[in-house]
């Protein structure tokens, strides 16, 4: 019982205004630098804000998650015999694996010479010609052309993946 006595006094004490009003007031303690959203533009190192950035945009993996999902796309416009949009799709694949290898040129070889060829044309033609069969047909060897490029730059693991199950209707 004592205890809790004890305590409610130290408590009223600690929470008091006369207790209050005799605390000193510390002036010269420094003040915290508040954080800000602006990450790069707050950065006064150029060379360290053009670290930060090239880390944020990352390397091949980025553009090849977007080609995926792009790619699936394209396979629904198929099945849903919207050739536009499996052109458009197409052109958006071309461009973010030029994109890619704009931030990492080593695969920029493998990507010209099995890829972004006159074999993308051709299947763009493929998409473009509204028949089923030879739009099919294009995609079919799309998947191919992914896939030789996979091996070609050594990791053909990613060819085991739904992506590349996907088939023709």
């Amino acid at each position: 019982m004592k205890e809790k006595i004890l305590c409610i006094i130290f408590i009223a004490m600690l929470t008091s205004p006369l207790l209050k009003a005799q605390t000193p007031k510390v002036e010269s303690l420094p003040t915290k630098k508040l954080l800000s959203n602006h990450w790069l533009l707050d950065e006064s190192d150029p060379q360290v804000r053009l670290q930060k950035l090239e880390k944020y945009l990352r390397g091949f993996d980025q553009p090849m998650l977007e080609v995926g999902q792009r790619f699936k796309r394209l396979h629904q416009a198929l099945l849903d015999s919207n050739s536009e949009l499996a052109v458009y799709q197409w052109k958006k694949i071309k461009k973010t694996i030029e994109n890619g290898y704009m931030k990492r040129p080593k695969r920029k070889k493998n990507a010209q010479m099995i890829f972004l060829n006159q074999h993308w044309v051709t299947i763009l033609q493929d998409f473009k010609s509204k028949d089923p069969q030879v739009a099919w047909k294009g995609f079919q060897e799309a998947q191919a052309a992914c896939m030789a490029c996979h091996a070609a730059e050594g990791v053909p693991f990613m060819n085991n993946q739904p992506v590349f199950r996907l088939k023709p209707q």
